[in-house]
């Protein structure tokens, strides 16, 4: 019995041995190559390969950031008027939607993308991402009931 117990305890070991090896090939690789093949199709790999010339690529990851408040500068603000700039395809600007319908709060939206007045605010605002919500002097990039709530209750 103690002979099956030492065999299968070495086995175990072997095996997560081997399972760290792999996961630790998998970790060290950081660089990433782009090379074209011969039909002119581009490739991206996690290695260069032995065939083709490539090059090494810098990748930025997208990131989620946390909605965030600022101070509005002068121009638009407007007490506790709740205004949203938004796009038709942000699913946060339809979650701001639903909760604003929920919570009977009054808004005005202007689509960033085919309202006139939505592109020049939306460029004026200077922000790269939908939705914006004015609240008063309060400004949220992006949107959570949490921080909607923050700002409107002030």
């Amino acid at each position: 019995m103690n002979m099956i117990l030492l065999k299968l305890l070495k086995f175990v070991t072997w095996c997560g041995l081997l399972v760290f090896a792999f996961a630790l090939d998998a970790f060290a690789a950081d660089d990433i190559y782009r090379w074209r093949d011969e039909t002119g199709k581009i490739h991206f790999g996690d290695r260069p390969p032995a065939d083709a010339e490539s090059e090494s690529v810098t990748v930025k990851p997208n990131v989620y950031h946390s909605p965030s408040v600022e101070r509005l500068e002068e121009g638009f603000t407007g007490g506790k008027k709740v205004v949203m700039y938004s796009a038709s395809w942000c699913g946060y600007c339809k979650k701001a939607r639903r909760y604003f319908k929920k919570n009977a709060i009054s808004f005005e939206e202007y689509d960033v993308e085919t309202s006139m007045r939505g592109k020049r605010d939306y460029k004026k605002l200077g922000r790269g991402g939908v939705p914006i919500i004015l609240v008063g002097k309060h400004r949220l990039n992006g949107f959570s009931e949490a921080s909607f709530s923050k700002i409107y209750r002030k």
